[in-house]
């Protein structure tokens, strides 16, 4: 077989409505050609292909051993495309196709579940694949092409956003501080943290880099000391309940705190993060700007609530 042209796409659908209908002049009208164009095509096709693909009858025509192995292979062509085209369709509606997000711990752990059981309930059809990480990583992996939407904070030490990247600001999160239930402070309502001082802190801060909390303290008039470098909130917690230490835990994660834990404010010496939907600056993924609207509206009902 000899070139190409035998596969292209219209080639194809020519030769299926003329198996379909079993006639030239039937698959011209269906396919609005003329009759002398459908048989100059199929025979160009027919001379490509090596021999006929038609048996030419008294009252039309029929598929020959080759033309009805090439229709097959002609069906399965035009089903994919067809399928591509409408998956194509949908992922321009943002109705369908695949949806890559990244956040880090604290969203996944206390943003993410609510949002994803909305956004699945009203676009079913939008298949998400969701990965954690730190902020800075999120935000390289979404210039890099291998994210669509990211959800990112300034919590520990800031947020760089570089060109191609564009942030929506979703809340702004008080950090409390984690004592253990048998810590003196435990049973107040506010404490200053100034009044920490002496404690033993849980902290995993990135390397050269100033933390909220060494911020905090620093405007309080001491330096923090960190005894245990954790950064995941599951063993910070542990430590914490088992009077090894205090941390700083963001009020978002509040309900999934475990029981042997007080969660106590900081008042006015509280330090704040800001928490970000990250999105690429040149034409983000409709159903990424439709689960940024989801996101926006479960944050809002978590404040109500």
């Amino acid at each position: 077989m000899q070139g190409r042209n035998v596969f292209d796409p219209d080639a194809l659908r020519l030769l299926d409505a003329v198996a379909r209908t079993g006639s030239f002049t039937a698959a011209a009208e269906e396919l609005a050609y003329t009759q002398s164009a459908v048989s100059r095509r199929i025979a160009s096709m027919e001379q490509r292909a090596g021999g006929p693909l038609f048996e030419r009858l008294p009252r039309g025509v029929r598929l020959t051993p080759a033309g009805a192995l090439l229709h097959r292979h002609a069906r399965d062509v035009l089903d994919h495309l067809a399928r591509a085209e409408e998956e194509l369709a949908a992922l321009h509606r943002g109705t369908g196709g695949r949806l890559r997000v990244g956040a880090f711990a604290t969203a996944t752990a206390a943003l993410l579940p609510e949002t994803m059981r909305v956004f699945r309930a009203v676009r079913p059809n939008v298949e998400i694949t969701l990965g954690e990480g730190l902020s800075h990583e999120l935000i390289d992996r979404l210039v890099r092409g291998h994210l669509d939407l990211a959800v990112v904070s300034d919590y520990p030490s800031g947020l760089a956003v570089p060109d191609g990247v564009e942030t929506h600001e979703l809340l702004e999160d008080e950090l409390l501080v984690a004592l253990s239930l048998d810590h003196p402070l435990a049973g107040r309502e506010v404490i200053d943290i100034a009044e920490l001082k002496e404690d033993n802190w849980i902290e995993a801060a990135p390397p050269g880099r100033e933390t909220m909390l060494r911020r905090s303290c620093r405007r309080a008039g001491f330096t923090p000391r960190v005894g245990i470098r954790v950064g995941e909130w599951t063993a910070k917690l542990g430590f914490v309940a088992a009077g090894l230490g205090v941390t700083l835990v963001p009020r978002i994660l509040s309900r999934a705190i475990r029981p042997d834990v007080a969660l106590v404010s900081l008042g006015e010496s509280a330090p704040r993060r800001t928490v970000f939907v990250a999105l690429p600056a040149a034409a983000p993924l409709p159903a990424a700007l439709a689960l940024l609207d989801v996101l926006r509206d479960t944050t809002r009902q978590e404040r109500v609530a």
